[in-house]
């Protein structure tokens, strides 16, 4: 993927040093279950802008820009983080550094 243009809504580089290691962890375990070997297409960071962007937004998936990843795939991230508890574990860490 090319270098893109920050969009208002992305991740700052302090939140990321953050969120990262959890993303990543989770990512870790997630490959390491597949019975197969899968490589990841889209970078953490760009997956999370993407969900910033829609929820500051409130734009429908599909209208997503396309220089994010693509909207199918930003939407099975979120539901996966959804429902590993991964989204409820981030918000609770973040919401102590208000």
């Amino acid at each position: 993927m090319t270098q893109r243009r920050p969009y208002p809504s992305d991740v700052s580089d302090a939140r990321w040093a953050l969120i990262e290691p959890v993303l990543t962890a989770w990512q870790h375990g997630r490959l390491a279950r597949s019975p197969v070997p899968v490589r990841p297409v889209y970078a953490l960071r760009e997956i999370w802008n993407a969900l910033l962007y829609l929820n500051r937004t409130g734009c429908p998936w599909k209208y997503l820009p396309h220089d994010f990843p693509h909207y199918q795939a930003v939407n099975s991230y979120y539901n996966a983080w959804r429902d590993e508890g991964i989204l409820e574990q981030l918000s609770a860490g973040l919401s102590v550094l208000r």
